[in-house]
C-alpha cells in the first residue's frame, strides 16, 4: 500500500484523481482504503474475520448481477469485491505478512506452473486432461491430500460439487451417467424404505450428493442449475402474486385448485 506522509494532501489527490491510467487509478484505489483505514471509526475496528462474511456478501452481490447482465450493477459489484481484497491485504501490510506485489508474483508463479501445457512441454489436449494435471501438480506442490483444499465455507451444493471433481480428477469416477441414474434411482428407492427421521435425513443427503454427481455429467454446475431453477420459480409466482393481488382476494380464499391454474398460467407466460 502506499505510504501515506500527509492526510491532506493525500486526500486532495485521491479526489483530484479522475481519468488517468490503470496504474493510477490502481494507486488511488490503495490510497483511498489507506486513508480510510486511518480516519474512518468503522474501518479502524476491522479485521480480517470481521470482514470475511462480508466478503461472502459482496460475492453473491456479484453473482447476483451477473444473472441480470446488469452491467451498472456489474461494474458496481466489481469494485465493491475489488475494496474487500484491498481492505484484506492491507491488513496483511500491517501484520508484516504481504503485500500486493506478494500476492501478484504468488499468483503469476501458480498460473505458470500450473499450466506446464501452455508454458512447457505438457501436453493436454482436452479439458479432462488439464484439470487431471492440475490436481496433480498440486499434489507434488506439498498438500497432503486431495480433499485438503476444498473450503468448508462453501455453500454444500458447490462443496459436494467440488469434492467430486477433484476425485474424479484422479479417475475416481463413474465410467459413464448411466452408473449415476442407476445410484440416483437406488438412492429415491432407499430414502422411500427410511423410517426414522434420522435415517432419512441422512438417506435424503445421499440422494443429493449423488443428483450434484449427475450435474457434471450433464457439464452443469450445480449451484448454477439450482439458483436459475430459484429465478424462475420466483418470476412464476410473482405473476401469480400479481394475478391474487388484482383479483382483491386473500391468499387463504384460494383452493389448491385453483393456485395450481395460476401457476400453469404463469407456466405458459
Amino acid at each position: 500500500m502506499p505510504e501515506i506522509t500527509s492526510i491532506e494532501q493525500l486526500k486532495a489527490d485521491i479526489v483530484a484523481i479522475k481519468e488517468r491510467n490503470l496504474h493510477e487509478q490502481f494507486e488511488r484505489v490503495l490510497s483511498l482504503v489507506s486513508v480510510l483505514r486511518q480516519e474512518c471509526p468503522w474501518d479502524r475496528k476491522q479485521t480480517p474475520e470481521s470482514l470475511a462474511h462480508l466478503l461472502l456478501e459482496e460475492s453473491y452481490e456479484l453473482v447476483h448481477a451477473i444473472d441480470l447482465m446488469d452491467e451498472t450493477e456489474l461494474k458496481k459489484e466489481i469494485g465493491d469485491l475489488f475494496l474487500h481484497l484491498c481492505f484484506q491485504v492491507l491488513l496483511s501490510e500491517e501484520r508484516d505478512a504481504f503485500s500486493f506485489a506478494d500476492v501478484f508474483e504468488a499468483l503469476c508463479h501458480k498460473l505458470i506452473s500450473r499450466h506446464p501445457h501452455v508454458f512447457s512441454d505438457t501436453i493436454a489436449e482436452t479439458e479432462q486432461d488439464v484439470l487431471k494435471n492440475w490436481e496433480a501438480l498440486k499434489l507434488k506442490e506439498g498438500r497432503q491430500r486431495l480433499l485438503d483444499g476444498v473450503p468448508n465455507s462453501m455453500s454444500e451444493l458447490l462443496r459436494a460439487y467440488r469434492v467430486q471433481k477433484k476425485v474424479a480428477g484422479v479417475g475416481f469416477d463413474w465410467p459413464s451417467d448411466e452408473g449415476v441414474l442407476d445410484k440416483l434411482a437406488e438412492e429415491i428407492e432407499e430414502l422411500k424404505n427410511a423410517t426414522s427421521k434420522e435415517e432419512k435425513e441422512e438417506e435424503f443427503g445421499d440422494l443429493l450428493f449423488t443428483i450434484v454427481n449427475y450435474s457434471r455429467f450433464l457439464g452443469a454446475n450445480p449451484e448454477d442449475s439450482l439458483r436459475k431453477a430459484t429465478n424462475k420459480f420466483i418470476a412464476r409466482f410473482r405473476k401469480i402474486e400479481d394475478k391474487v393481488q388484482a383479483s382483491e382476494r386473500n391468499w387463504q380464499e384460494y383452493t389448491a385448485e385453483e393456485l395450481d391454474g395460476l401457476w400453469q398460467q404463469a407456466k405458459k407466460q
